[in-house]
């Protein structure tokens, strides 16, 4: 079992900055896809960005060029740094992680509780 835990969330103005993290609980960090991914009001849950096991990452386009994820495998830990935040950035932000199976191509699928995000125009 892999237990995800989100901070970082919170209240900010149109234009500022926040930083999320994620602490994973399992042990083969290393070897999981993670990411992040957002559910606004009434709408569904989108992929924000991920990053593979070989540091590979993968954004939404609304997000590339303000948002980064990156990871510390020593540390269990992902990040997304959010710069030049929006209102419409405005959503629950949730930790994802991919871990690999003993079947190839297979992977389990976790989910942290999910931290709000509230940008104020």
């Amino acid at each position: 079992q892999v237990q995800l835990v989100e901070s970082g969330g919170g209240l900010v103005q149109a234009g500022g900055s926040l930083r999320l993290s994620c602490a994973d609980s399992g042990r083969q960090f290393s070897l999981n896809i993670m990411g992040w991914y957002r559910q606004a009001p009434g709408k569904q849950r989108d992929m924000v960005a991920t990053i593979t096991a070989d540091g590979s990452t993968n954004y939404a386009d609304s997000v590339k060029g303000r948002f980064t994820v990156s990871r510390d495998n020593a540390k269990n830990m992902v990040y997304l740094q959010m710069n030049s935040l929006i209102p419409e950035d405005t959503a629950i932000y949730y930790c994802n992680a991919k871990v690999p199976t003993r079947f190839p191509g297979v992977f389990s699928n976790y989910w942290g509780q999910g931290t709000q995000v509230t940008v104020s125009s």
